[in-house]
């Protein structure tokens, strides 16, 4: 039971951290950061990071409750291969080291803007009435931090290896593992900011990335399958 505890959590500490660094939640952490309080974004950040670690480990081990556990594990294997030769691709065909900061800071300055603009042309008292029933409770810069990290993580490869993984391997293990991988990335991001991140090589991270992924594929092929 321990072994394999610390086995799901170092599998799901260097997925996490590998897929997460040079992420465009990664950036986006760190842009935000530069704008807002640094304690709100980080709180807002891993307050998505950790629910969708959380829910994307009961996906997957709620998945061989469903169907059968040679089926997830052999799924969970082809899922490691194919994002490994994914993240190899993306890593031998990078355009340019700093693409994903740029877009992802363009796409933080148009929002800016356009929020900007609404709440100009609103009124402080007229703003206060209709003010939603979430932002009387959280700040805005935390819904804000939340709401961009955990739609970016939706449907990203490391939700998907985190089902894979947890359908594998003791999910206790790899939400361990996932939450301390985000808080240390994450952390990274807030503390060090664009400084941090246009330090950051997105083809190394990929190549090492899709490396890590072809060994889990090949260690989860040799392994036994236990019912």
């Amino acid at each position: 039971m321990a072994s394999s505890v610390i086995q799901g959590f170092s599998k799901s500490l260097a997925m996490t951290v590998l897929s997460e660094i040079g992420d465009k939640t990664f950036f986006a952490a760190a842009i935000l950061a530069m704008r807002h309080p640094r304690r709100l974004v980080l709180s807002g950040c891993l307050a998505a990071l950790i629910l969708m670690t959380i829910l994307s480990a009961v996906v997957g081990w709620a998945a061989p409750n469903l169907i059968s556990r040679n089926w997830t594990h052999h799924i969970t294997t082809l899922l490691f291969f194919g994002f490994g030769l994914w993240s190899l691709w993306d890593g031998f065909h990078e355009g340019g080291e700093d693409g994903e900061f740029d877009e992802v800071e363009k796409k933080l300055d148009t929002d800016w803007n356009a929020n900007t603009k609404m709440s100009k042309m609103e009124d402080d008292e007229s703003k206060k009435k209709r003010r939603p029933l979430l932002k009387k409770i959280f700040s805005p810069i935390f819904l804000k931090a939340f709401s961009i990290t955990f739609f970016g993580e939706w449907g990203d490869k490391s939700q998907l290896a985190t089902i894979g993984l947890a359908a594998d391997e003791h999910p206790f293990g790899v939400v361990l593992g996932g939450i301390v991988g985000q808080a240390l990335c994450t952390t990274a991001a807030v503390v060090g900011g664009k400084s941090l991140a246009s330090q950051i090589s997105e083809r190394i991270v990929a190549l090492a990335g899709g490396a890590l992924f072809i060994v889990f594929g090949i260690q989860s092929f040799f392994a036994t399958v236990h019912s």
